[in-house]
Parts: C-alpha cells; sequence; structure tokens
C-alpha cells in the first residue's frame, strides 16, 4: 500500500492512462483522487469504471489559467492538500509538415501540453510548499528527446516540458517537492491514431511493426506499464529522485 494516506490530482483523468493510472492508485491504497480532464461524459464514465468512493472529477480546460486555478482549489478545499500531481492533459497532433502545420493547430497543442503544464505547476506549488513537499509527475513522450519529422509541435511542446522539469526539480527542492518526467513511444493501444489521415491500414500496420523493431525489448508498451511508473514516481520509494526522465523502457536505437 504504497500510496496510503496520500491524495493525488490527475489531469487527462478520463484517458486511457489517466483510468489506468488512477485503478493503480487506488489499489496502492490512496486516500483520494481528484480526475480532471475537459470532457465531463468521460469523467463521470471514468468515475463508473473506478466504482471507487474516494475518487472525485472537475471537469477545466487546462490550458487556461482560471480553469487550472480552479481544479487545484478543488482538490485542496475537497482533500485539504495534494501530494502527487500526475499531469497527463494531451492533444493529439495531425502528422504534418512545416509549412502545411496551421497556427491554430500549432497554438492548440502548444496550449495544453506547455501552457497546461505550467499552469498546473504554478498553482500546485504553493500549496505543495505550505503542506510539506509533494510529488509531479509529467507525461511527455519520445519527441521532447529527440527529432521527428512532421511532428513539429509534438517536438516542440515536449522539449519544453523537459526545461520545466529542470528548472521547477530546482526552485522545488527546498520544500521537498520533485519533479520528474516519463518519456514514452506511442503505446500499443494508441499507437497509430495521429496517423490515420497519412497512411491506409495496411501501412500503418507496417509503421506499427517498424517502430518495434527499434525498441531493444520488441515490446510495446501499455497503458498499466505507464501506471507502474507514476505510482512508483509518485510513492516515498523515490523520495530520493528528482530532475529525472524515464523512458518506460521505450529507448529507441540510434
Amino acid at each position: 500500500m504504497t500510496l496510503k494516506d496520500k491524495i493525488a490530482v490527475i489531469t487527462g483523468g478520463a484517458g486511457e492512462i489517466g483510468l489506468a493510472t488512477a485503478r493503480k492508485f487506488l489499489d496502492e491504497g490512496i486516500s483520494g483522487i481528484l480526475l480532471v480532464d475537459i470532457e465531463e461524459e468521460k469523467l463521470k464514465s471514468a468515475i463508473e469504471k473506478l466504482n471507487g468512493k474516494r475518487v472525485f472529477y472537475f471537469v477545466a480546460d487546462v490550458s487556461c489559467a482560471g480553469s487550472s486555478k480552479a481544479y487545484i482549489d478543488k482538490a485542496i478545499d475537497k482533500f485539504g492538500r495534494i501530494d502527487i500531481l500526475f499531469l497527463d492533459a494531451g492533444k493529439e497532433e495531425a502528422v504534418k509538415s512545416l509549412s502545411k502545420y496551421q497556427e491554430e493547430v500549432f497554438d492548440n497543442v502548444l496550449g495544453v501540453h506547455v501552457k497546461g503544464v505550467w499552469l498546473g505547476l504554478k498553482y500546485a506549488f504553493p500549496y505543495m510548499q505550505k503542506y510539506g513537499g509533494g510529488s509531479v509527475i509529467i507525461n511527455s513522450s519520445i519527441e521532447g528527446l529527440k527529432e521527428t519529422t512532421e511532428l513539429m509541435a509534438n517536438t516542440t511542446k515536449k522539449h519544453s516540458n523537459l526545461g520545466s522539469i529542470r528548472v521547477k526539480a530546482l526552485e522545488g527542492k527546498p520544500n521537498v517537492i520533485r519533479i520528474n518526467s516519463i518519456f514514452p513511444k506511442p503505446l500499443g493501444n494508441k499507437l497509430i491514431k495521429p496517423f490515420d489521415s497519412v497512411f491506409s491500414p495496411n501501412t500503418c500496420g507496417e509503421v506499427k511493426k517498424g517502430y518495434q523493431q527499434r525498441i531493444p525489448l520488441e515490446y510495446y508498451a501499455t497503458n498499466e506499464d505507464i501506471a507502474r511508473l507514476v505510482t512508483f514516481l509518485g510513492s516515498d520509494d523515490s523520495k530520493s529522485i528528482s530532475g529525472a526522465t524515464y523512458m518506460v523502457d521505450r529507448r529507441s536505437r540510434a
């Protein structure tokens, strides 16, 4: 029961990774969870699937300051503190060359992944400082450690996340606030979604096979694999770890 007596907030909580993480948190004895997402119906469905009295939800657009402050304030009002903040909210982008990439799409993607992370940190930090520290986990992707053609916004946002981790890890040190990030490649059950408009079903299969051959263990990580790592980083078992990046066995060969 590694999360006993802890409180967690999960943005993107209605998504597959958010749901798997919430389920794992409950298995590890967490006292309370606030799921945050922009889609209320999906949040209600997530609550039903978890079937837990310790799980609540809040509708918010993480790219907006007012919404971000509101979900942090809701967690404090409901539970009195935040021990774990898992910034998992995400927005898929189209696969397009630089010249064809639309400004609106670029702004929307960075609004969620860059500004959304910054706002979550901005409003959670004062409470974590006040109540004795905590653990923040940012869900990034492999594009934050390397470049990928035709994924301009995705690569930009993830490199930004890496900078956020390093800066805030230093700022969090005096108050025992740890900041870490995970950098998965596309997961097996979500691999092809961004490529649907580019490749045919047959080609998608070849793309998936090609990705798999570049993974050392030739194994596609699952939502549960991500959830296990987030649980470790949220628990006191990782109390000496901050400013680190984890690839969830997703490291590519050169």
